[in-house]
């Protein structure tokens, strides 16, 4: 049997026990969701973790306004589909609100703007358990994070402050006014999660395949074009390309890669054959050499 199938089955399994014990041990978890292929895979989890019933927590999105349109079809489809509740914040209202600053400038991005609707949201609901599908293998700082993350009643995350987590114990207890992150993929790679929606035939948002689309290139890096939302210089010259997207986030601050990739098996040998961490095409992970663990402990995902 081929060894990925056999690593995924393994990890499926340590999945499927993190969210029944966030079942078992908070009284109101949220199921944090973009779209995107991790949330995607958390969903398809929760399914068999808690099948034949339905998943028993909703779906939440704090939503930017700069999604790519690709992605809130496939998330508005999806929901439908499956009979679950979704719970949409927008970035926008705290904008509108004066809560928040919008960036301006070439790299401006609503991506840091999401912490404080996030925020809000668990306050508006009691969330005392928000699951997510950050993975250890896609920045130094998500390494450092335990499965059941405390987060204190501000939000905030204090890296040097975690709790062990022996073989296989969660320990779920908080205070009150804390809250805590859950991430049931926390030891999966980029890999794993591709072979993963290869093995259950997921379906994902048509982005992740190769299609042709108006772009152009800033930094080394390349930019589909969206004059309401991402920056472009007037001599930042537009070109057709066949690319895909290999992570989802913002327009603003998310870049394509070249690719032929059109079908997952495409995809995951493309992946299996790639030497750059998906996240190289994160720009607003290239602020700081500690940019994602500062946003990590003013309360960001």
């Amino acid at each position: 049997m081929n060894n990925d199938i056999l690593r995924v089955g393994t990890l499926e399994s340590e999945a499927i026990y993190i969210f029944r014990e966030v079942v078992a041990q908070f009284e109101k978890p949220v199921l944090l969701f973009s779209g995107g292929k991790d949330s995607i895979t958390l969903v398809r989890l929760a399914q068999k973790a808690f099948y034949p019933a339905k998943i028993p927590f909703p779906l939440m999105h704090i939503d930017t306004g700069h999604n790519f349109p690709e992605t809130i079809d496939f998330r508005d489809r999806l929901v439908k589909e499956l009979g679950v509740e979704l719970i949409v914040r927008n970035v926008q209202d705290n904008i509108d609100a004066g809560k928040v600053k919008e960036e301006t400038g070439k790299y401006a991005s609503r991506n840091m703007l999401q912490t404080e609707t996030l925020l809000d949201a668990i306050e508006e609901f009691g969330f005392d358990a928000c699951i997510g599908g950050a993975r250890r293998d896609e920045e130094k700082a998500r390494a450092k994070e335990r499965i059941f993350s405390v987060r204190d009643d501000f939000g905030q995350w204090d890296e040097k402050n975690q709790r062990p987590e022996l073989f296989d114990m969660l320990n779920g207890r908080i205070d009150l006014g804390q809250n805590v992150r859950v991430f049931p993929i926390s030891n999966w790679t980029e890999l794993d999660v591709w072979s993963y929606i290869q093995k259950e035939n997921i379906e994902i948002p048509s982005i992740y395949f190769a299609h042709k689309r108006e772009t152009f290139v800033r930094d080394g890096l390349i930019w589909s074009v969206n004059d309401d939302v991402v920056y472009r210089d007037e001599e930042e010259k537009v070109e057709e390309r066949m690319v895909r997207f290999r992570t989802v986030g913002d327009m603003s601050c998310t870049a394509a890669v070249l690719s032929n990739a059109i079908d997952i098996n495409a995809v995951v040998n493309e992946i299996k054959a790639s030497t750059i961490s998906e996240r190289g095409a994160r720009i607003d992970d290239k602020r700081s050499e500690a940019a994602m663990e500062k946003r990590k402990q003013q309360g960001y995902f």
